[in-house]
């Protein structure tokens, strides 16, 4: 079975950081662009960072973008998002998620999903 596995997660302060990871068991990620989607309680998914296979080429949401990084290392089969200034608004899972569509907030265009890790930022 395929599985992605988030880890990094946690509670931290407004404007403090957090680095977020994603892996995989049983496929490799050559080919799939990775987007980071998130939930809040109540919500619906949204993605907020994505980034293709060979160029690195990346996307954000407007309401991350300058505070959020996403980057990969196909070597190690691993992408990261890493988020800096972090707002009260930001609370919520972050799933990582691997398709053949760059730039796609349609969670349904993706192939392989993750269980979620939680984020949570308090003020």
């Amino acid at each position: 079975e395929v599985q992605l596995v988030e880890s990094g997660g946690g509670l931290v302060q407004a404007g403090g950081s957090l680095r977020l990871s994603c892996g995989a068991s049983r496929i490799t990620f050559d080919g799939y662009a990775i987007a980071w989607f998130r939930q809040a309680p109540g919500k619906e998914r949204e993605g907020v960072a994505s980034i293709s296979y060979s160029d690195g080429y990346r996307y954000y949401k407007d309401s991350v973008k300058g505070r959020f990084t996403i980057s990969r290392d196909n070597a190690k089969n691993t992408v990261w998002l890493q988020m800096n200034s972090l707002k009260p608004e930001d609370t919520a899972v972050y799933y990582c998620a691997a398709g053949a569509v760059l730039g796609s907030w349609y969670p349904e265009e993706y192939d392989y999903w993750g269980q979620g890790t939680q984020v949570t930022v308090s003020s």
